[in-house]
């Protein structure tokens, strides 16, 4: 069975990257990205986290972030909200910078709303991702740039200055994405919002769970009616969506590291290489090794 790594703290996490990293406030932590950032690893396989993400970033070159089987690897700019507990993996090119913020509700002693509840943008079933333009990147920079000025000026071990400036830009964050998802409203049927939920379930967990049934039944649907809804609102087979999912990470894990191809078997929850492989060549007509040498 694959085990996928669960970080509960920020420091565990930024020592997984692995990176240079430490912070002293448990609760909160703001990481400049920038250009040959030699520290951290370019690539970061399948894990998830106890806490909240955020990410602004530009010059993204060939970066892929892989959190569902949407293609997200023609950027110049995005943004990233994330909630505790999802799947989640990445592969940063060196020319992109931006700004990462790590942070659990701890570190808002004076407020404690329900952070679903009161930004939508972070949602416990699916990681919320904005591709942007670099006019808006420029836009939004600067309400991160005051957070990071706060965060890296002071002397205040609970960063409470920055702390409130990070809930203001939580505040202007939830301007724009509602103003952004608006014009979808009104757009969807009975199966399209069956589908999008499916999928957001696929994308937490594709390695642990493989089979209709099994997503079925998280939705509370049977399985019939959940292959025939995603059949009529997408053109595809449920189990399709499925496959997509895992293959994205396969190929990531191919390319990206040197793992060898039983241990990528294992992590993507193969019972043994002989079947990794034979799942692979069967949806891309190479083997996996034939695949990383034509990448190489």
């Amino acid at each position: 069975m694959a085990i996928i790594p669960y970080y509960k703290e920020i420091n565990d996490f930024l020592q997984s990257i692995p990176s240079d990293y430490k912070t002293p406030n448990p609760n909160f932590f703001c990481l400049r990205l920038k250009e040959n950032e030699g520290s951290i690893n370019n690539y970061k396989p399948p894990f998830r986290k106890d806490f909240y993400f955020i990410a602004l970033v530009t010059n993204a070159g060939k970066t892929k972030i892989t959190y569902d089987s949407t293609d997200v690897t023609k950027l110049d700019s995005f943004l990233v909200f994330q909630s505790p507990g999802l799947l989640y993996s990445f592969f940063r090119d060196n020319t992109a910078n931006g700004y990462l913020i790590y942070f659990k509700p701890q570190c808002f002693s004076f407020f404690k709303p329900v952070f679903e509840k009161e930004f939508p943008f972070f949602n416990i079933l699916h990681t919320n991702f904005f591709k942007l333009n670099h006019s808006k990147f420029k836009e939004f920079a600067p309400h991160f740039e005051e957070v990071f000025s706060s965060y890296e000026n002071s002397n205040d071990e609970k960063h409470t200055i920055a702390t409130v400036k990070l809930l203001a830009l939580l505040y202007q964050l939830k301007e724009f994405t509602t103003a952004f998802n608006q014009w979808e409203e009104g757009f969807t049927n009975p199966q399209q919002i069956l589908l999008q939920k499916f999928i957001q379930l696929v994308n937490s967990y594709y390695i642990e769970k493989r089979t209709i049934e099994e997503y079925a039944n998280l939705l509370s649907v049977t399985p019939n009616h959940l292959s025939h809804s995603v059949k009529s609102a997408s053109g595809k087979n449920a189990l399709s969506f499925i496959n997509e999912r895992i293959l994205a990470e396969a190929k990531s894990l191919i390319q990206f590291t040197e793992f060898d191809i039983a241990e990528i078997a294992y992590q993507l929850n193969f019972s043994d290489p002989a079947n990794f492989g034979k799942f692979f060549k069967k949806h891309t007509d190479k083997t996996p090794l034939e695949f990383r040498k034509a990448g190489s």
